[in-house]
């Protein structure tokens, strides 16, 4: 008992945020229950015992000193809190059988996905987990399908939830879930699991009021997801200060987004060496996506700077319910956003559905360095809808343009947006179709190749171009198409580089365009 009252006596001298012991508040050291930290004894019942001899007192600290701790589901209490000092490590039981099932009351998607966890709580109030030690799922011990895959976190419709300054490693499955929970406190948290499928870094799922920040992922799958594979919304939820490194996408709202997405705020975070996108909102799965802030996103090799989708799987979160109808996806800024070393030439895309668009998004002050490498036979591609695809930047294949596809959109603004292309390009820097409310303030690219326009407009209704100043020589600014083009306004540009600014398609309307106070080339 004298590490423990160490414990105490430096916990009675020093202040500490958060669920920390306090002097006076029960400490338990799980070695006093058996526990052992040789990395070969299973300890789960010890570590259980612990846990509950602590929830028994009112609460308190469960202390984990240097050693590895051999275990397998460990469930949390109310009001327990687990601390892993320096040199202490949790590795996962690597036999399947140490993982009972654990089937929450609560309905979602996810019952598809697990029953099994290394930690586990449900319903519980006031629980943390603090490092600086680790926790190893051991996850290269597993195979087969997602069930036969435990978690190594999981926390269900828990209240008051705190994970500070811990290291997760090697996850079987996803790494942590937290599903249907309020108050949340993610923070200083390291994550490092490549070692099997599905390893997501975090998964916030129809939760509220949820803080993370100062977190660094490395992760096999999605490395920071919010979820909605319920039927309730993922709300209030804040992401600062973060370092995310992934083989699929870093960022990412959806792809389950039953109950949608309302509140949320991402800021200063960093996106390195990730093969898919950076930066992913989805909305597929009937629900509402609406208030999405992104300010300060820094991003270098990755495949897609930024993928924007309003689809219509429409698969229902739990058996017997009725498929959903189309959701939404409205009301998003992004600004101040990098990306170099973009990998795939595939580009960036907003899209919504006919008779559904993407409404209000603002992108601003936005540089983008896109690999080019597109050729013209592209500059004419007719993208398929797949109204029903699975969302990822690639699901259309190649488009037409290098920087930005917009399809079915309303009220879109591009402030400050400056594009570029490292190799010969011809697809133009921005194609937009069915749009209506478009706005290219400042708008700043890198021409294609001869042939091809640097915008190409179709079927777009209401559209100032202003303040644009095009990057070098540019032969042609301008295509118009489609006989539903109407109000094309390009006022207070400097097209002195130009030598085109404008052609319109054969089915466009007269007086379509109108040009005014722009600084014109000789050639004009």
């Amino acid at each position: 008992m004298s590490r423990v009252l160490r414990w105490v006596l430096v916990a009675g001298l020093v202040c500490l945020s958060g669920p920390a012991a306090l002097a006076g508040e029960v400490l338990l050291d799980v070695t006093d229950f058996g526990a052992v930290g040789d990395g070969a004894t299973l300890s789960t019942l010890a570590i259980q015992r612990a846990v509950d001899s602590c929830a028994a007192r009112g609460g308190g600290t469960v202390v984990f000193p240097a050693g590895a701790y051999l275990t397998g589901t460990v469930v949390l209490r109310s009001h327990v809190t687990l601390q892993l000092e320096a040199g202490a490590k949790l590795l996962g039981s690597t036999n399947l059988r140490d993982y009972p099932l654990h089937v929450p009351a609560y309905r979602s998607y996810t019952d598809h996905y697990t029953v099994r966890s290394l930690l586990y709580a449900e319903k519980a109030e006031n629980v943390a987990i603090l490092g600086p030690g680790e926790i190893d799922g051991q996850g290269a011990a597993f195979s087969g399908p997602h069930k036969q895959r435990p978690y190594i976190l999981r926390f269900v419709e828990c209240r008051g939830v705190t994970v500070r300054d811990v290291t997760f490693r090697n996850s079987a499955m996803w790494v942590q879930h937290y599903l249907a929970c309020d108050d949340v406190l993610i923070t200083g948290v390291r994550v490092h699991s490549l070692v099997n499928k599905n390893n997501d870094g975090i998964d916030i799922d129809s939760c509220s009021r949820v803080r993370i920040s100062d977190c660094a992922i490395r992760s096999g799958d999605d490395a920071l997801v919010l979820k909605a594979t319920s039927g309730r919304v993922c709300r209030d939820v804040v992401v600062t200060n973060c370092v995310l490194s992934t083989d699929c996408n870093a960022l990412k709202l959806g792809t389950e987004s039953n109950g949608g997405f309302q509140n949320i705020a991402v800021a200063n975070c960093t996106i390195v060496n990730t093969k898919l996108a950076g930066l992913c909102l989805e909305e597929v799965d009937g629900g509402v996506l609406d208030g999405v802030s992104v300010h300060g996103l820094v991003m270098n090799g990755v495949g897609c700077p930024i993928f924007i989708r309003l689809g219509n799987r429409a698969r229902p979160y739990t058996e017997g319910l009725p498929r959903p109808g189309v959701g939404q996806l409205r009301n998003v800024v992004i600004e101040n956003v990098q990306a170099t070393a973009v990998t795939d030439s595939v580009a960036c895309s907003i899209t919504g559905l006919p008779d559904h668009p993407v409404e209000n998004v603002t992108l601003r002050d936005i540089r983008l360095e896109m690999p080019g490498g597109g050729s013209s036979k592209l500059v004419r591609l007719d993208v398929p809808e797949r109204e029903a695809a699975y969302p990822e930047y690639r699901m259309f294949g190649m488009l037409p343009a290098y920087g930005f596809y917009v399809r079915h959109a309303r009220n879109l603004r591009f402030d400050g947006v400056q594009l570029a292309h490292v190799r010969a390009e011809a697809r133009p820097a921005l194609v937009a179709q069915d749009v209506q409310g478009l706005v290219l303030n400042g708008f700043e690219a890198q021409a294609p190749e001869i042939g091809a326009p640097l915008l190409w407009l179709t079927d777009v209704r209401s559209v100032l171009v202003i303040g644009t100043q095009p990057a070098g020589k540019t032969p042609w600014f301008l295509r118009l198409d489609g006989n539903r083009s109407e109000g094309v306004s390009l006022l207070s540009n400097d097209f002195s580089n130009v030598t085109e600014v404008v052609r319109c398609g054969p089915d466009v309307r007269p007086g379509a365009v109108r040009l005014e106070a722009n600084i014109l080339g000789r050639a004009h």
